[in-house]
């Protein structure tokens, strides 16, 4: 019973870290990165999809992608769908490819990002302490069920707790390397 309470707070915190992953990716840094563009989605025959579904996306160099869509008749609208995302991005159209220029990020609008990656990191630490909480609850359920001792108990919560530490100390590594990478200019 304690290592299946482990093994599910084990993986909704490993899923809380992935979120935060997936979410440092959506922050634009200075170098250009084909899942920048992932959220952005375009009709395709009838049905939105994200553009990665309809283009293959390149890097082309460190601040340049290139797009190219699998149908010619889908570039219009695909560099409509680029520029009008909230990326502030401006592409340019060379017959059937789209280059994306990544313009440099200001002093400002870095230290703004790094506020910004911070606030998510705190969201992660959140949710990684609330899945121990809840953890921690279930124990003290069984324990009062009398399904385990008092003993079983107190190992359970320090399993949860190096589960938490474990993760909040991959959630402030991943973090560390954002930030880094946000200030590289």
């Amino acid at each position: 019973m304690i290592e299946d309470i482990k093994k599910d707070a084990l993986n909704r915190m490993s899923k809380s870290i992935e979120a935060f992953q997936a979410e440092l990716s959506k922050i634009r840094t200075g170098r250009a990165h084909p899942s920048l563009l992932n959220h952005i989605t375009v009709d395709f025959y009838g049905s939105e999809v994200p553009i990665g579904q309809a283009a293959n996306i390149t890097v082309e160099d460190a601040r340049t992608l290139a797009v190219s869509p699998w149908d010619k008749s889908m570039v219009s609208v695909i560099e409509k769908a680029i520029m009008t995302s909230d990326l502030g991005l401006n592409p340019s159209t060379a017959g059937t490819v789209i280059r994306v220029p990544m313009p440099p990020l200001t002093e400002e609008r870095r230290k703004e990002l790094v506020k910004v990656v911070r606030e998510l990191a705190e969201n992660a630490r959140i949710a990684v302490r609330n899945i121990r909480r809840d953890a921690n609850s279930d124990l003290k359920t069984l324990a009062k069920d009398k399904d385990i001792s008092e003993d079983d108990e107190h190992r359970g919560q320090d399993l949860v707790q190096q589960a938490t530490n474990q993760s909040t100390d991959e959630i402030e590594s991943l973090l560390q390397v954002k930030e880094k990478e946000l200030m590289e200019i």
